[in-house]
């Protein structure tokens, strides 16, 4: 019997039911170029994204290079700009080389289908970014999920191995309670048994490591021969784009093999120059990091101290537990309302499936920013 219906869509219809009877319905909201909001949404730790020096850098490099890359990097789409971020990037993170891409999760596509494949084993921390989770699935490599992070669980999957290569890949810092990986324990459990790290280091460039060189940095690990990290320039770097940093040989193979590299445009000029603006004013105020780091613990300890289930971060992320979907998409909609903007992860944004507000701080606020946002959200939440 034919189960062809007149309308191949329905399905959607009906998904889309299911999203609004529990509360999981996302809404696109655009917001002016300048707002009266105090944001606690975005990812801009280090608050240079309106800085004259990374806007001038955009608009000078869009009029000196064009709108757009023009091509794959393989090409057309490789200027000198380009190549001037990638030597920066390397030489501020303290590794050999870098590759940029068109976003972070094009790197970390790049990075784990290009480094393993068939014949190979990837360990992956149980709550990895989804972009983390797409390459595992598109590398055809044999996949182990480890506890989030337990280095004895890590070394219990490496130990199964009985594929030629292997690696272990983990979130730096995880973007939904802002806790840190053990890097060096990890490092050190690859080790034992052969594998390569790769370190998805989104949430950590910028804000942790010596002068916000980053969480692989901070771990003593910046440089090694058996770490690759991957970052974005869309967070403390307030540019879009993303990029792959680590040994030479790696990053030559990438340029080789990673689809997402060869197939794709390359980054838009605006953008490398806004990233290579922004990495340059953070070398000159590396002061920037520290105090991203303190507004986060600010805002953990005065939310705590009013009773609420706030994580306690270990770089600029803060996540503040709701008792439901709904409730934290209405606690959400009302801090907007009265001027303060949080983002808002219901599942499946969330892994452990608890619904929260997450505030993600910024080197530029002020205490008396702080204490009023503090207060806002205590006096609003949903119990």
């Amino acid at each position: 019997m034919s189960i062809a219906t007149a309308d191949p869509f329905a399905w959607i219809d009906a998904a889309a039911e299911q999203r609004r009877s529990a509360g999981l319905v996302r809404t696109l909201r655009p917001r002016p170029a300048v707002g009266d909001v105090l944001d606690l949404a975005s990812n801009d730790y280090l608050g240079l994204t309106h800085d004259p020096r990374v806007t001038r850098a955009a608009a000078d490099a869009a009029l000196r290079w064009g709108g757009g890359a023009t091509g794959s990097r393989l090409v057309t789409g490789t200027t000198e700009l380009h190549a001037e971020l990638e030597q920066e990037l390397a030489d501020f993170c303290g590794v050999e080389a870098a590759l940029v891409f068109s976003s972070g999760y094009t790197a970390n596509l790049a990075a784990l289908t290009a480094l393993t494949g068939p014949g190979a084993l990837i360990v992956s921390d149980a709550l990895n970014h989804a972009s983390l989770i797409d390459g595992c699935r598109l590398s055809r490599a044999r996949v182990a999920r480890a506890a989030h992070r337990d280095p004895d669980a890590f070394r219990a999957e490496l130990a199964t191995r009985s594929e030629e290569r292997a690696i272990a890949v983990s979130d730096s810092v995880f973007s939904v309670d802002g806790d840190a990986a053990p890097l060096a324990a990890l490092a050190a459990a690859c080790r034992d048994h052969g594998a390569a790290l790769v370190v998805d280091d989104a949430h950590g460039l910028g804000v942790l490591g010596p002068g916000g060189a980053g969480a692989t940095a901070a771990a003593g690990l910046a440089g090694a021969p058996d770490v690759v990290t991957t970052v974005t320039l869309s967070k403390s770097l307030a540019s879009q784009g993303g990029a792959v940093l680590g040994p030479r040989r790696v990053i030559e193979h990438l340029v080789q093999a990673a689809r997402t590299f060869i197939f794709d445009t390359g980054l838009a000029p605006a953008a490398a120059g806004a990233a290579l603006g922004a990495l340059r004013a953070l070398r000159a105020e590396p002061s920037r990091a520290e105090r991203a780091r303190e507004v986060a613990h600010a805002l953990s300890t005065g939310l705590l101290e009013r009773g609420l289930a706030a994580s306690v971060p270990d770089a600029a992320v803060v996540g503040v537990r709701a008792p439901s979907p709904e409730a934290a998409l209405a606690w959400a909609t009302e801090l907007r309302a009265r001027g303060l903007g949080v983002g808002c992860f219901r599942p499946p944004s969330v892994p452990d499936r608890f619904s929260r507000l997450r505030l993600t701080a910024r080197a530029d606020l002020t205490d008396e920013q702080i204490a009023w946002a503090v207060d806002l959200i205590a006096e609003t939440a949903r119990r």
